[in-house]
């Protein structure tokens, strides 16, 4: 089936979502840009085929009113489109001009996927980058809280054990206390048990 100016101008395409793509305004203009010179190429095949066939049958005449209608009428040449060759090859000026269009059609969609593929790289180095800075700013953070509980542990470890020898001593003076109480009371229990209760 062959392809018409008409064909482009109609085709849709379906909208992606969170994907890479490109603009679609962007798309529209380039596709407008390519539909007129493919008109005017078509134009000009069918231009230089009424040219060719006044040529061959003799008579210059028709060849020179269909150029004078070229050239009044452009408007209704890119607003009407013009019927696609039937059979017949198009001319080689015809077939340059779409090779010239698909090739800058090509062209720019390779720019803008290497530009789409440079700045998703930007955007991941950056993102690599920051997350580096992130994650060494949380293990310097770690370091410097557990260098911190270790000296609180520590000051903590030494006070428990400051504690513990205030006890033991403590325990030990009273013991002492306790003992030295308790042999006052047997020498006094011992010497009033044996001093003599007198009778009144």
């Amino acid at each position: 089936m062959a392809l018409t100016p008409e064909d482009v101008v109609t085709k849709q395409f379906q909208h992606v979502r969170f994907k890479e793509g490109f603009d679609p305004d962007e798309v529209d203009d380039f596709l407008d840009e390519i539909v007129v010179e493919w008109r005017k190429t078509i134009a000009e095949n069918e231009e230089l085929k009424a040219k060719l066939a006044a040529y061959e049958s003799g008579d210059a005449a028709p060849a020179e009113v269909v150029e004078a209608a070229v050239v009044e009428e452009p408007a209704a040449v890119q607003s009407v489109p013009a019927p696609a060759p039937a059979v017949e090859a198009p001319a080689a000026g015809g077939v340059a001009a779409s090779a010239g269009i698909i090739e800058l059609a090509q062209r720019l969609h390779d720019e803008h996927v290497a530009e789409g593929q440079a700045q998703r790289d930007k955007l991941v180095s950056e993102a690599q980058a920051k997350a580096a800075t992130i994650l060494a700013e949380a293990e310097a953070k770690g370091r410097d809280e557990m260098a911190r509980l270790e000296s609180e542990r520590a000051v903590l470890e030494s006070r428990i054990s400051e504690l513990r020898q205030f006890e033991r001593d403590y325990r030990s003076q009273l013991r002492g206390f306790i003992e030295d109480k308790l042999r006052d009371l047997d020498v006094a229990g011992a010497t009033s048990g044996a001093s003599p209760v007198s009778a009144s």
